[in-house]
């Protein structure tokens, strides 16, 4: 499938995958500064954002679009960054591609992903969509984030709610999970139902990796990206204290300044 995409910047390929739910876009946190730097390209996987369908799909066959995606623009080799889902896919094509990949960035994601977040009751689901309603018009108001917010998904997904985490929020996640169609959903439910596992295979993965993850995730439990980590011959982990799954948008400063000095200790990640 001809995926649409974001590209931005000039230099060295970086694919930006973003996770569930999620659009290139929602990956400018990671796009704005690497740009300056690099070429990024941050799909719209199948069944997200503008790259609809309505047919059934499996997740492997986001790999054979990623590298269709790859392939157009004439790229032999990048640096990829996943965030959650997109990390999974990340680990994926290291392990299918190796050719491909130069380094990994890997946030808030597991190759044996595993989940503390509760129940869903209709309660949340009125919270949530209340929460998300007041703060497209006062993003981190604090009595909407008081009376709503920390009675929703919002409060599992953040710890930090803050007005910047509020306006990229809006302005990316909302319209994300509004194109998130049901056939992606769909595949992503069938991959992890499975008991999707790659944890004895990631010692193939020779590359340069770096594994981000908020301390107080409950999405992706902390002790799975520790795991993770720990199976990468070649990783460094750095872990954010009072954040969750929405990290990257809670402290997004301490995050991209973090993977440039990464990228300038291992310049090889980003060299022909």
């Amino acid at each position: 499938m001809k995926l649409a995409v974001d590209r931005r910047g000039q230099g060295f390929p970086v694919l930006c995958l973003h996770g569930h739910p999620g659009t290139g876009q929602t990956m400018a946190v990671f796009t704005e500064p690497l740009s300056q730097r690099c070429f990024t390209l941050a799909p719209d996987l199948r069944g997200y954002g503008a790259s609809r369908t309505g047919q059934p799909f499996a997740m492997i066959d986001h790999l054979a679009d990623l590298t269709e995606l790859l392939n157009a623009h004439n790229i032999q080799r990048c640096l990829v960054l996943g965030w959650s889902l997109g990390g999974i896919l990340a680990m994926e094509l290291a392990l299918r591609s190796p050719q491909l990949v130069s380094g990994l960035i890997l946030v808030a994601t597991a190759a044996r992903p595993r989940s503390q977040y509760p129940k869903t009751t209709w309660q949340t689901e009125v919270n949530t969509a209340i929460a998300a309603g007041l703060n497209a018009i006062h993003p981190g108001w604090p009595w909407a984030v008081k009376t709503f917010g920390l009675r929703s998904h919002l409060a599992y997904l953040m710890q930090q709610h803050t007005p910047a985490a509020y306006r990229r929020l809006t302005r990316e996640g909302i319209p994300a999970f509004l194109r998130t169609s049901r056939p992606a959903s769909r595949a992503l439910r069938q991959a992890l139902g499975q008991g999707y596992n790659r944890l004895e295979d990631l010692s193939q993965i020779q590359v340069p990796c770096l594994l981000l993850y908020g301390e107080c995730d409950r999405h992706i439990i902390p002790t799975a990206s520790q795991e993770t980590a720990a199976h990468l011959p070649n990783c460094q982990t750095i872990a954010y204290p009072n954040t969750a799954h929405l990290f990257p948008w809670e402290v997004p400063q301490q995050v991209q300044a973090d993977i440039v000095q990464w990228i300038l200790a291992h310049p090889e990640v980003i060299l022909t």
